[in-house]
């Protein structure tokens, strides 16, 4: 039965899934754009609107900023954190979520896999722009 069960196994032991959702992270939010497998797109998507999240939450609030920057610190590196707190902060004021989008790519040559870029949306403002224009044209 799948009752209760979240998230994807990914073909690898607890252990090896959460390193690597610890580097994926960690290379989504230093560089802004990775391209990975689709599942593996789709599974640290979630995670990503989550750590925000926890950043925005841990820059406006003084009392809660120590324990969510150690929740941070342990999932991701100095800078990955520092930057989640300060950058993606202020430029993900104005959302409540859905801070990535993923783009699906042709399949791998070698083994036929579903690729695809995840991407962090670099202007939420733009993003706001066009749907008000498709909006005001229909």
């Amino acid at each position: 039965m799948k009752h209760r069960s979240k998230g994807r196994i990914l073909s690898r032991t607890r252990d090896q899934r959460h390193a690597l959702l610890k580097t994926l992270l960690g290379s989504l939010i230093m560089r802004e754009r990775i391209t990975t497998t689709l599942a593996k797109a789709k599974e640290i998507k979630n995670h990503i609107d989550q750590l925000i999240n926890k950043g925005k939450v841990a820059k406006n609030n003084v009392d809660r900023r120590a324990a969510l920057v150690r929740l941070l610190r342990s999932r991701l590196s100095l800078e990955a954190t520092k930057k989640v707190t300060s950058d993606f902060a202020d430029r993900f004021v104005s959302r409540q979520s859905g801070y990535s989008r993923v783009i699906k790519l042709d399949r791998r040559k070698g083994d036929g896999a579903e690729m695809a870029v995840i991407e962090l949306i670099l202007d939420p403002l733009k993003d706001e722009k066009k749907k008000e224009k498709k909006a005001a044209t229909k």
